[in-house]
């Protein structure tokens, strides 16, 4: 039962209100995705390092390949749209916790809703820090399915945490695992429109004609480069998360590993992540191969959250 009425409601008003606007930014994105003029994105450099002649290293400054993607003033709109869909996402997490008089992430309703919020966060910086607005229709899509989801068959009236969620490790652990769904989430979305974007280019290669947004996509380098710097970000959040519920495990369970299935899952994850992440760095893996260990690590992250919480009974069942 809530202990606020007024803030209840104006929860709930608040969720329809996203989700209105996320999707009316949906349609708008794909509008300036499928009719949009390629206008060329903003160089920027890369800074490398070299060897001058008297051998001492110095940096190089070397242009990014020049890469396109669709623009129209609707684009405009959908990312206003985007921005107001976040301000309610904002405002219904806070209503829920003053509603509930808690943190307000105690079941899967609320972290969903904290998802998509850091989901949008993250696409909103990309979009604006680096011109990647491109990704809107790819981001918005699941952000979208996932509040009709939770609103369908999630949602639950605000009320007290069960006794195990009743500590501050609430505010810490679950924190960072929220944010670094949300940009793995994102990452998720950027992996599979570089894999599109480079299908297209080896089919523009060997001569075939192509049309539709798929031809409309930037450069597959740069997407896999936004895809890489959201998982650079993400990975140490969640590294901290699973370190945090240990230290919380052992706090209220007497143990800081117990096997437990969200516990295996989560971890499996960070392997998953790992690997992608060390195969970039050390076997120079890069292309279709990097990015189908990326999402193979972001399927893991989706299972964990929804199949693990189901199909499974556990010390965490209670999420």
């Amino acid at each position: 039962m809530a202990e606020n009425p007024g803030a209840a409601s104006l929860s709930d008003v608040l969720v329809i209100a996203m989700i209105v606007a996320y999707a009316a930014a949906l349609f708008f994105f794909a509008i300036e995705a499928a009719v949009g003029r390629q206008q060329r994105l903003k160089q920027r450099t890369l800074v490398t390092a070299g060897a001058s002649d008297d051998g001492l290293e110095v940096n190089l400054r070397e242009p990014e390949k020049p890469t396109s993607a669709p623009r129209h003033v609707l684009g405009l709109v959908a990312l206003g749209l985007t921005i107001l869909g976040f301000v309610f996402n904002l405002g219904q997490i806070v209503a829920r916790g003053v509603a509930a008089d808690r943190w307000p992430w105690g079941n899967m309703f609320e972290f969903v809703v904290a998802i998509c919020l850091c989901s949008v966060g993250a696409f909103l910086y990309i979009a604006i820090r680096h011109q990647a607005r491109y990704l809107g229709a790819f981001v918005m899509v699941p952000v979208v399915l996932l509040l009709g989801i939770a609103v369908r068959w999630l949602y639950a009236e605000p009320g007290p945490l069960v006794p195990a969620l009743h500590s501050y490790w609430i505010a810490i652990h679950v924190s960072a695992a929220i944010v670094a769904t949300g940009a793995f989430m994102v990452a998720g979305s950027a992996t599979i429109t570089y894999l599109l974007s480079y299908r297209t280019e080896a089919r523009q290669a060997r001569g075939e004609v192509v049309t539709g947004i798929a031809a409309r996509l930037p450069s597959s380098e740069l997407l896999d480069k936004v895809g890489h710097r959201l998982v650079i970000f993400a990975f140490p959040l969640w590294t901290f998360a699973i370190i945090a519920g240990s230290v919380w495990a052992d706090e209220a369970w007497g143990r800081f590993w117990g096997w437990d299935p969200k516990e295996v899952w989560s971890f499996i994850t960070w392997i998953v992540y790992a690997a992608y992440l060390h195969a970039r760095a050390t076997a120079g893996w890069r292309g279709p191969k990097s990015a189908w260990i990326s999402l193979a690590g972001f399927a893991c992250l989706m299972f964990n959250f929804f199949a693990v919480n189901y199909l499974f009974s556990g010390l965490h069942s209670y999420a």
